[in-house]
């Protein structure tokens, strides 16, 4: 009888780690930023019938990359969590931190099983506040960890390129475009640093907004309106950079 092949509990966990690493990594990225009038949402996503990024309730968003039947489970347990906790007891009882704390229970558990493969996703979930001070960013890999972000954060694909040109270049108090036009400069970046040109037919925006005067602040900026808040960028990035005609004083 052939003895049993061993593999130490570190060495098997490494190996589920890296399997879910290498799935993220293969999709493309999604970032998401503050500004000062919330929190936007922006994927490379040309798709219209899959979206990386959807409401979940009045004040909460979720954006996810990897395999999308996986994620969309997902997103479906949390609909249905918070909308039963919010009629169960109240909206305001519905927090992206109690429904991060969930996600990380189910992705701790699929991670740690033997009985099935782990899952190939990585999450965002992010709940705008009253002021730019009371926004919450959860970001939470494979392996059901909760991590707390600010500012700003970018998840799958070459992540941790996209992450530093953000953290280089984001500040407080930005507008929208500002934070848009951000966004889809760090997403037009390749793995050697080259740029590439991404359209707004190639990209998933979404916002929540803490102005909108309804109790829901998830909104999808699609059509004229993202072209508009692209073009209008651009244009003040040339007008910024041409030199003045008025003689100095």
């Amino acid at each position: 009888m052939s003895t049993p092949f061993y593999v130490s509990p570190q060495q098997a966990m490494a190996d589920r780690a890296e399997y879910a690493r290498k799935g993220i990594a293969r999709g493309r990225s999604v970032v998401v930023l503050q500004y000062t009038d919330g929190i936007v949402f922006v994927a490379e996503n040309p798709s219209r019938a899959l979206h990386k990024v959807s409401e979940i309730y009045d004040r909460i968003a979720f954006a996810a990359v990897g395999k999308y039947n996986e994620f969309e489970n997902l997103r479906i347990g949390g609909v249905r969590y918070a909308d039963l906790r919010g009629y169960t007891y109240d909206r305001h009882d519905v927090t992206a931190r109690g429904l991060a704390n969930v996600y990380a229970q189910t992705l701790g558990t699929i991670f740690s099983s033997v009985g099935e493969k782990p899952y190939e996703v990585e999450l965002i979930v992010a709940e705008v506040g009253a002021a730019p001070e009371d926004d919450q960013i959860y970001r939470l890999p494979h392996d059901g960890s909760i991590v707390d972000e600010h500012g700003a954060v970018a998840v799958g694909g070459n992540s941790d390129q996209i992450g530093s040109y953000l953290d280089q270049r984001h500040r407080d108090g930005m507008s929208l475009a500002e934070v848009l036009k951000l966004a889809v400069d760090s997403l037009s970046r390749d793995n050697n640093g080259a740029d590439r040109t991404l359209t707004a037919e190639q990209l998933e925006v979404a916002v929540l907004d803490r102005t909108r005067p309804q109790q829901r602040k998830f909104k999808r900026i699609l059509g004229r309106q993202l072209s508009r808040l692209l073009e209008a960028e651009d244009a003040s990035a040339t007008k910024t950079d041409e030199p003045s005609d008025e003689a100095d004083e």
